[in-house]
C-alpha cells in the first residue's frame, strides 16, 4: 500500500472504528468457555462453523472431556461423533487431539502463551493463536481475520488483499495497536447484527456514510 493509500486507508479505518465502539460498546467473544484448553478447542471447532452451533456442541462436548487427560486419552471415531455437527469433523478432530497431546507433552499440559508456541500446535494458524492469546492470556499478538473481517475490509476498501496473513499486516499498520484485539469482535458484531453478507437495508447503517462506496458492495 502506497504512502498516500495508508494516510486515506488509516483515517477511514479510525472513523469506521469509532461508529463500531458507539454501535457495539461491549462486543465480545461469543463462544462459551471456562478454561483456556476449552478454548482452544472451541476456536477450533468454529472454522466453517457458526459460534451458535459451537456453543451447543460444547455444553455437551466439556461436560464429556473435563480436562486435558480426557482429550488425550478419547477415541477418534467416538470424538468426531460428539463434534459431527461442527462440519470438517475428521479433520477438527485430528487437529484437536494431536493438539491434546502435544500440550501434555511439550508444553506442560498448558496452553502457551506466545504465538510462535501457538502456532505449532496441529490446525492453529493465526486466526485460532490470536483469539486464544487474547481471550485466554490477555496477550495481543495481531488483528484476528475472519470471514466478518475480511468481508468488512474489502467493503471499506481498507486492503487489496482477500489472503488473511497480508489482511491481517495492513490492519496492524493501520489500527493503534490498542485496537487490534477489540476491532475484530466490533467487526463481527457489525455482520452479524447490522450488515450481513447478503443485501440489507444499507439506509440504516452508520457506517455507510463514512465510505457511501461501501452501499454497493454487498457481497465480495
Amino acid at each position: 500500500m502506497s504512502p498516500q493509500q495508508l494516510k486515506i486507508r488509516r483515517e477511514r479505518i479510525q472513523k469506521l472504528d469509532r461508529a463500531l465502539k458507539k454501535l457495539f460498546p461491549n462486543a465480545e467473544i461469543e463462544l462459551k468457555y471456562k478454561t483456556p484448553l476449552e478454548l482452544l478447542v472451541a476456536v477450533q471447532l468454529s472454522a466453517q462453523c457458526t459460534d451458535k452451533m459451537v456453543n451447543k456442541i460444547t455444553e455437551r462436548l466439556f461436560k464429556k472431556y473435563k480436562n486435558l487427560s480426557a482429550y488425550v486419552r478419547a477415541k477418534p471415531r467416538e470424538f468426531e461423533q460428539d463434534i459431527k455437527s461442527s462440519g470438517f469433523y475428521r479433520a477438527k478432530t485430528k487437529n484437536i487431539l494431536a493438539a491434546a497431546k502435544m500440550l501434555k507433552k511439550e508444553f506442560g499440559g498448558k496452553v502457551p502463551n506466545t504465538i510462535e508456541e501457538m502456532l505449532r500446535l496441529p490446525g492453529v494458524a493465526r486466526k485460532t493463536a490470536t483469539v486464544v492469546l487474547k481471550e485466554a492470556h490477555g496477550v495481543v499478538a495481531g488483528v484476528t481475520v475472519d470471514t466478518h473481517v475480511i468481508r468488512f475490509v474489502r467493503r471499506f476498501d481498507l486492503s487489496d488483499h482477500l489472503n488473511p496473513v497480508k489482511i491481517e499486516k495492513d490492519l496492524m499498520e493501520l489500527l493503534p495497536k490498542k485496537e487490534w484485539g477489540h476491532f475484530t469482535h466490533r467487526v463481527i458484531h457489525y455482520g452479524r447484527y447490522l450488515a450481513p453478507a447478503r443485501v440489507y437495508d444499507t439506509t440504516k447503517d452508520p457506517l455507510i456514510k463514512i465510505y457511501p462506496s461501501a452501499a454497493k458492495r454487498f457481497r465480495v
